[in-house]
């Protein structure tokens, strides 16, 4: 870094499997994944220099704090006293911010050849928030999954809202857009958005929508169809509540690759999750290997508490009260599917 702190990668191993993190950010920048065949795919987005990760501002691969995707006017009211943010998306503030934990080194904390646990601390005021926030993931790489168990305490009230915004493309990295790569959503609500993204507060049925991902389908079925929620996002980059939440594990969307076989489920005890289509991919670094990273060649599915909830009394919270301890889990299953049948 320009103030000298080293960065490091570290490789985790299961099986087949494998994985590279880095502690800037803690960004997951490779993740192998046999296909159908047996030969290794490597399915997530990356760069090959950290100056890459640092001019990008696409969010590949990181944790995201205090608070995953957007907070309306850069603004909130917590205890009678409202605090301003850095605006970083316009007036929005969007990611923590512009020094988000993204942006950030984390600790080396614990590693086994299974598992790695890294830690931050992020001091009161940081970006505008009140109270310090320590802050503690272990990714564990383990029985065809990579899980990230997220833990943090506050030193006074807060807001926080951790995820990961790694970028998959379940035909490998390399491969080009994700069009006819299938999803399914177990979510048959969604959280409409207004201008610059900020949720309107209603939460709407799917059902005869583009919105409606319950049936398995290719991610480019609908992506560009004339409806107003699409258009306006230049594709799919929503907040789906994820059916029957209660604080669990549960299993909230499912991807498939036709061209390798691979299948991935994403389990959360999450009460929503981000569908983003890549939309807005170009103009980052070239990838690893001299990839050519373009609109629409990853998708991400981020577990979160809903968009902009401080201004929204019916979303469930994201505040974390002083010394209570915030805890969230999710994990990403891989299969091979042999068939031609998706998921």
């Amino acid at each position: 870094m320009p103030d000298g702190t080293l960065v490091e990668e570290l490789a985790l191993r299961d099986g087949d499997l494998s994985c590279r993190i880095l502690t800037y950010g803690g960004a997951v920048r490779e993740l192998i994944v046999p296909d159908r065949a047996g030969r290794p795919v490597d399915v997530v987005l990356g760069f090959d220099t950290l100056e890459d990760y640092r001019n990008q501002d696409k969010y590949i691969g990181a944790l995201i704090g205090r608070y995953a995707n957007r907070i309306g006017g850069s603004r909130f009211t917590l205890g009678g006293r409202e605090y301003l943010l850095r605006a970083n998306d316009g007036p929005n503030h969007l990611h923590g911010g512009p020094a988000g934990f993204d942006k950030q080194v984390w600790t080396v904390e614990d590693q086994t050849d299974h598992s790695l646990t890294l830690g931050l601390f992020s001091p009161d005021g940081q970006e505008g928030y009140p109270g310090s926030l320590t802050v503690h993931v272990t990714y564990t790489l383990q029985a065809g999954a990579l899980r990230l168990d997220y833990q943090a305490r506050a030193s006074r009230p807060t807001l926080c809202n951790l995820t990961s915004h790694t970028y998959f493309n379940l035909s490998g990295h390399n491969s080009g857009p994700t069009g006819e790569q299938c999803v399914q959503l177990l979510a048959g609500r969604y959280t409409p958005a207004a201008a610059g993204s900020i949720p309107t507060g209603a939460v709407e049925r799917v059902d005869g929508t583009p919105m409606d991902l319950h049936i398995p389908q290719p991610m480019g079925a609908r992506w560009d169809a004339p409806f107003p929620q699409l258009t306006q996002a230049g594709g799919y980059d929503h907040n789906w509540v994820i059916d029957g939440w209660d604080g669990t594990l549960r299993r909230a969307a499912r991807a498939w690759s036709p061209a390798s076989g691979i299948r991935m489920e994403v389990l959360t005890t999450m009460p929503g999750v981000q569908f983003y289509s890549g939309n807005y991919l170009d103009g980052c670094p070239a990838g690893k290997g001299g990839a050519p990273y373009g609109k629409r060649w990853g998708f991400c599915l981020e577990t979160q508490y809903f968009p902009d909830s401080p201004h929204q009394p019916d979303f469930p919270s994201a505040v974390l009260e002083a010394d209570v301890l915030y805890h969230s889990t999710t994990e990403f299953r891989f299969a091979v599917e042999n068939g031609q049948a998706p998921l």
